[in-house]
């Protein structure tokens, strides 16, 4: 416990809260830390939310929306848990363990999800957003003008030219590496009259945003 609560700024005064926040349903299924990563979900909402609505005072509300997605999506949330180490402290079944849950992205995120809401639940919205605040600084500073995932932006484009029938990308899976645990995906993008081009990622979207980001730095619709 004393070297969970150093990186996440908080002691806690019911240890049985971040205990909960740490136990996968694998490991206790009554009293697993889903619940809390409903409380969790909806905190790292409103923190990030009053975030930005603070730092960008002349962006509309869609574009506020999209930053707060990139913010609260899978992805950030299982960097943060690995960020402030999480992963070491999860409580898993044995199986659920050796078939590498400790790096699972969904895992992760329940746990981080999970210790917002602890935080919370035990310090209040002030731990809670201490804790944000520390974790997602460098996200919200890498945080774009057009906030347009890669997919969009390429779907937009290819929909958008003259000559063609407006054909959508479509995306092919060519490939699929590694263990159950930590796979990795290759995936081929083909738009009507381009070079395919392809990506690679942990999971089947990730590698779809990589193969989309590759055709657009290729046509220079997208800086590399």
């Amino acid at each position: 416990m004393t070297a969970l609560e150093e990186p996440l700024g908080h002691r806690f005064r019911h240890a049985t809260l971040i205990e909960r926040a740490l136990t996968h349903a694998s490991a206790d299924a009554a009293r697993s830390n889903e619940r809390l990563e409903f409380l969790g979900d909806r905190v790292l909402g409103l923190v990030i939310a009053e975030k930005l609505h603070a730092l960008y005072p002349d962006d509309a509300e869609g574009v506020l929306a999209l930053k707060l997605n990139a913010l609260v999506r899978r992805e950030t949330c299982a960097a943060v848990a690995e960020a402030a180490g999480l992963s070491q402290h999860l409580i898993l079944a044995s199986a659920e363990a050796g078939s590498g849950g400790r790096q699972k992205s969904a895992i992760l995120a329940g746990a981080c999800e999970a210790v917002i809401a602890a935080l919370y639940l035990d310090g209040g919205m002030k731990a809670a957003r201490n804790f944000v605040e520390r974790y997602w600084a460098g996200a919200i500073a890498a945080l774009t003008a057009d906030m347009r995932d890669a997919k969009t932006a390429l779907q937009e484009w290819a929909q958008a030219r003259k000559g063609f029938d407006r054909a959508a990308p479509v995306y092919r899976q060519t490939a699929r590496l590694g263990p159950d645990h930590a796979p990795l995906f290759t995936v081929a993008v083909e738009v009507p009259g381009e070079e395919p081009a392809s990506g690679e990622g942990r999971s089947k979207r990730e590698a779809e945003q990589a193969a989309a980001k590759a055709m657009l730095v290729r046509l220079g619709k997208w800086n590399a």
